[in-house]
């Protein structure tokens, strides 16, 4: 998994944002403002379903903390359209990761190689710096929905850093 102080590798994905099928490119968002990356394993998942309306329901909060959020699954953008039809609409977001199968997670070091869920990527939190480095990564159990505590306090730190 990368770490605090490696360069957050560039991604180009197809997303969904405010239920709108559109492109996500990471290398157009670096200077802008910090990004936070919230891999979760898999659409339909309960676990993934409660943290992204949680994510959604505090945007308004990171977005003041400058910052988006970015959620990215394994899963097709046809099956995150059904799903964000049926628990959204989000703001913010939402990646496939579909094809090639999991490359972003690969490259970022959270997707499940074997074992179950193989194939999935781990539950797992990177913020990215306007300077495209990552400041903090951190992986979750498949059955914790991850609060943004953790995430704010990255961002807190960030911002006495500057």
């Amino acid at each position: 998994m990368l770490q605090p102080g490696e360069i957050a590798p560039d991604f180009d994905l197809p997303a969904l944002i405010g239920g709108v099928k559109k492109r996500f490119h990471l290398a157009e968002r670096i200077g802008k403002q910090q990004l936070v990356l919230a891999f979760y394993p898999l659409n339909w998942d309960p676990v993934s379903a409660r943290q992204m309306v949680n994510y959604q329901v505090h945007r308004e909060k990171l977005l003041a903390s400058g910052a988006e959020l970015v959620g990215i699954s394994v899963d097709s953008i046809m099956n995150t359209t059904a799903w964000e039809r049926e628990i959204g609409p989000f703001d913010y977001p939402l990646c496939s990761d579909f094809w090639p199968h999991g490359e972003v997670s690969r490259k970022y070091g959270v997707l499940r190689e074997q074992g179950p869920f193989a194939g999935a990527s781990e539950r797992a939190i990177f913020v990215v710096g306007k300077n495209g480095g990552i400041e903090f990564s951190k992986t979750y159990s498949m059955a914790e929905a991850p609060e943004l505590d953790d995430v704010f306090t990255a961002l807190s730190r960030t911002a006495g850093a500057r």
